[in-house]
C-alpha cells in the first residue's frame, strides 16, 4: 500500500464523529434535510472524475505538541505523543489553487513520553511536514511528494568542530508559522461560511454570551437525540467531507448509519457540562467556537461541546467539533 494512500480510511468515520448544531425548535439551516434522507441528498452532490486526487500531510514532531490548520481551519492536532502518520486535507479544500498551511507548537510540559518537565520549547524541538498526493482512480499510480518543510533553525557552535542546529523558538511557550501550498482538485464548492461576517469585529463579551446560549441549545438537541435537527446541522460539513473524498453512496450510507444509529442514538450517549472554555476564532474570523480551556491532553484542541458514550468496547469521548458563523445580513448563528 502506498505511503499516502493508506491514510484515507481513517477519515471516513473519525471525522464524521465530529458534529455541532443549532436551535432545539426549528433549526435555521438545511430545512429539507432529515436523518432519513441526509445520505441520499449528500450522494446526489458527489461527482466522479477521470483523476480523483487526494492530498495528505504526513508529520513528525519532537519535543512539542502541535495543531495544524488549512486556511485557518483546524485539520489535525497531536496532544498524545502519537506515532507519526498522515491525515488528508481534502475536506477543507473547496477549490484548487493556493492555500495556507499554519501550525501551532506547544511545549511538552510534564505529561510526555520522556517523563520529564518541558515548560518551554527546546533546542531539539522539531516538526517535519510533507504534502503528498495520490489518485483514487489509479491504484497503480505513484504517490507524489509536493512539498517538504521543517522548522526554522539557527546554527549553534558547540565546539569549533561541532555545530548544532537550534530551533529558533527555543524558550517560548508558544510558536506558530505558516507556508503556502498549492493543490489541484477537479471539484469546486462554496463553503457554507464563505460569505459570513467577520466575527472578530463584534463585541467579544456579547459574542461569547450569544455563543454560550447557542451551545446550550445545541447540547439539548443532542441530549434529546433529535436526529432530524442534527441532520440539518451536519449536512454541510458531511457533504463537504464526502464530496471531497469522491465517496460512493454505499460508503456514505454506511458511515452515516453508524453515526446516527450507533452513536447519536446510543442509550448511553450523554452530553457533558459546558464549562472551562475560551473563545477562539477560525477561518480568518468567519468561524467561532468555545474551545476547552484545559491542560488535559485527552481533551485539548476540542470544543466545549462534547459527550460520552459506551461504544466500540468502552466509554468514548464524542467531540462535537463544529464551528459557528453568521451569514452577512443575518443575526443568528449557523453551524458548520
Amino acid at each position: 500500500m502506498n505511503i499516502y494512500r493508506k491514510y484515507l480510511h481513517s477519515i471516513l468515520l473519525g471525522t464524521s464523529l465530529m458534529a455541532c448544531s443549532q436551535k432545539e425548535n426549528g433549526v435555521n439551516q438545511n430545512s429539507t434535510i432529515t436523518a432519513d434522507n441526509i445520505a441520499d441528498e449528500i450522494s446526489k452532490q458527489v461527482k466522479h472524475y477521470p483523476i480523483e486526487p487526494m492530498y495528505v500531510i504526513s508529520h513528525e514532531g519532537n519535543y512539542c505538541y502541535y495543531e495544524i490548520f488549512i486556511d485557518d481551519i483546524p485539520v489535525f492536532k497531536n496532544f498524545d505523543n502519537m506515532v507519526p502518520e498522515g491525515f488528508d486535507i481534502n475536506k477543507v479544500i473547496f477549490k484548487g489553487g493556493k492555500h495556507t498551511l499554519k501550525y501551532k507548537l506547544y511545549p511538552f510540559g510534564n505529561k510526555n513520553k520522556y517523563k520529564q518537565d518541558y515548560p518551554t520549547l527546546t533546542d531539539e524541538t522539531s516538526l517535519n511536514l510533507k504534502l503528498g498526493s495520490y489518485d483514487l482512480k489509479n491504484e497503480d499510480s505513484s504517490d507524489k511528494t509536493l512539498m517538504e518543510y521543517s522548522l526554522p533553525t539557527t546554527k549553534n557552535e558547540v565546539t569549533k568542530e561541532y555545530i548544532k542546529q537550534k530551533f529558533i523558538g527555543t524558550g517560548k511557550t508558544f510558536y506558530e508559522g505558516s507556508i503556502d501550498i498549492n493543490v489541484t482538485v477537479p471539484y469546486q464548492t462554496q463553503s457554507a461560511f464563505e460569505n459570513a461576517q467577520d466575527l472578530r469585529k463584534m463585541d467579544k463579551k456579547e459574542l461569547e454570551a450569544k455563543l454560550l446560549k447557542k451551545y446550550k441549545e445545541v447540547s439539548s438537541i443532542y441530549e434529546n437525540k433529535d436526529q432530524d435537527n442534527i441532520a440539518k446541522l451536519e449536512y454541510n460539513t458531511l457533504k463537504d467531507l464526502y464530496v471531497s473524498n469522491y465517496d460512493n453512496k454505499e460508503t456514505i450510507s454506511k458511515n452515516i448509519n453508524i453515526l446516527f444509529k450507533e452513536i447519536y442514538n446510543n442509550p448511553t450517549f450523554k452530553m457533558q457540562p459546558i464549562e472551562k472554555y475560551k473563545l477562539e476564532f477560525f477561518a480568518n474570523g468567519k468561524l467561532v467556537a468555545l474551545m476547552m480551556d484545559t491542560t488535559d491532553n485527552n481533551l485539548r484542541g476540542n470544543t466545549a461541546l462534547w459527550a460520552k458514550a459506551n461504544y466500540d468496547g468502552g466509554t468514548r469521548g464524542i467531540f462535537l467539533n463544529r464551528y459557528f458563523y453568521i451569514p452577512e445580513g443575518k443575526s443568528e448563528f449557523m453551524a458548520y
